[in-house]
């Protein structure tokens, strides 16, 4: 990856991104103010057309009654229809299923220039303390959670618990440290800086995946090859997208947000933060409260774009199916034609042949008699058994493998890999129950498709018996793996 960017490239965005084309626009403080009152400013997307013209109406009103009638002539309709135009890719025009009325939203490009026009201003307070806590939060978590050592990951650990015991014990001496105002402060600064920079990750997550869309629909209107085919290459460029970087931090992400306990334990934590004293004046406090539920219509838009690409598949597979039926019937028909066309004028010779129609004879003395079914007498007398030398302990012996305990065990392992053979969990969590143990996992195996039976290597497994005796099995590698 380039840390930097040559003439050239600089000069292709200049003339190409529409970002560096809104800061060029005559128009573009009327544009950038517009779009911090509609979208950035109360955290708003999916604004139907007659309500972005209103306020639009009402911008031009203010600043016509400031520089003249003639500073802005245009009607506001026009405006909007010229900042959405493909040219300009200012705001994205879409339409909803079930709607009429035109939806409108900020591009990623659009909210970049429209970030960085904020941060020209300056600030009054500048958060340099939670930046810094926030590095090395991140550093760490990085370094301890890529360690593979055990003993210097035990060291931090009881570090880390060392720490704890001992601001307890602070605690109960009756030294409670309390965040200072300016320390609130910064802290607060940086929280609402996050989740607006998280919004604005998303328009631009949504816009790779529209891409993606853009990509498949010209794939489908293009495609002269087999319908297999065109299937596979569209499976493929889904699959990419959800493998990448890019795709599963987004379902990461997904997976958080849509965790009851997660979701009761940010919602809890934001109300304590409106609580805290050193906050009271500010007036932007109790929007923080409602971060998550701008998060959630964000979230839940860019996987409608995703669900769109199966969309798109499925018409594909029916437009394809009605194609060709219709192909079918025109070859009837010209099948039909030309039989009519010959029928006055057949052709000389032998035109086909016909297998003479022949007849099964059946003689009825070769049919069987009636048999009548023969009657099976019951004797339903109990007689007791003699059961004083019958072991029962073999009922006793049976056992049940609990398919869920093994899933868990899967499960456990995956949490800290993206794959992993049976022979790397079974050495994490011993077999108990032997060959059915294994045979379960098998089972497993063949019903997940996250799942594959390597039959070209083998992979040995042993287990201990109740009088200490060691058994091994030797079978085909399976290796497991994480969701996508």
């Amino acid at each position: 990856m380039k840390d930097t960017m040559d003439y050239y490239a600089i000069s292709s965005l200049r003339e190409n991104h529409a970002g560096w084309s809104l800061l060029r626009a005559q128009n573009a403080p009327l544009a950038v103010s517009f779009f911090m009152t509609a979208f950035t400013g109360p955290n708003q997307r999916n604004i139907g057309r007659q309500q972005l013209i209103d306020t639009l109406d009402d911008v031009l009103f203010g600043l016509r009654d400031a520089y003249g009638e003639d500073k802005f002539p245009r009607p506001a309709a026009e405006y909007l229809d010229d900042w959405a135009a493909p040219e300009r890719a200012w705001l994205r025009k879409y339409y909803v299923t079930g709607q009429d009325e035109p939806r409108y939203d900020l591009t990623a490009a659009a909210e970049d220039v429209v970030r960085w026009v904020e941060s020209l201003r300056g600030r009054d307070f500048v958060a340099t303390q939670s930046r810094l806590t926030s590095i090395f939060a991140v550093l760490k978590a990085l370094v301890q959670q890529s360690e593979t050592d055990p003993e210097v990951r035990l060291a931090e650990l009881q570090r880390q618990r060392d720490g704890i015991d001992a601001e307890m014990q602070r605690i109960r001496d009756g030294n409670v440290r309390v965040m200072s105002a300016p320390e609130a402060l910064d802290h607060f600064q940086q929280l609402t800086a996050l989740a607006k920079d998280l919004l604005s990750d998303f328009r631009e997550v949504e816009q790779n995946f529209r891409r993606l869309d853009r990509q498949v629909r010209e794939q489908i209107a293009t495609w002269d090859g087999s319908q297999g085919e065109l299937l596979a290459s569209i499976f493929a460029n889904q699959q990419d997208i959800s493998s990448s970087l890019q795709g599963r931090t987004f379902q990461g992400f997904w997976d958080y947000l849509m965790s009851p306990q997660l979701r009761t334990e940010l919602r809890d934590l934001l109300q304590r933060a409106t609580q805290i004293e050193a906050l009271s004046r500010l007036d932007n406090l109790h929007a923080v409260t409602n971060l998550h539920q701008d998060w959630l219509p964000a979230v839940e838009q860019t996987q409608a774009t995703v669900r769109q690409l199966s969309q798109q598949m499925r018409r594909l597979l029916d437009d394809k199916v009605f194609l060709e039926n219709k192909r079918i019937m025109q070859l009837i028909r010209s099948i039909e034609s030309g039989a009519l066309g010959t029928r006055e004028a057949p052709p000389s010779g032998v035109f086909m042949d016909v297998a003479a129609p022949s007849v099964d004879v059946a003689l009825p003395f070769e049919r069987p008699l009636y048999e009548p079914s023969r009657k099976v007498m019951v004797d339903d007398d109990v007689v007791a058994a003699d059961d004083t030398d019958v072991d029962a302990g073999a009922l006793f012996s049976q056992f049940h493998v609990d398919t869920e305990r093994l899933k868990s065990n899967i499960d456990a392992v995956l949490a800290h890999a993206e794959q992993a053979t049976l022979a790397e969990i079974t050495d994490a969590y011993p077999l108990s129950q032997g060959l059915a143990e294994i045979v379960a996992y098998y089972q497993l195996a063949t019903e997940t498709e996250w799942a594959d039976i390597n039959p070209e290597a083998t992979q040995q497994l042993s287990w201990s018996l109740p009088d200490g005796s060691i058994r091994e099995a030797t079978i085909d590698q399976i290796i497991f793996g994480r969701p996508a």
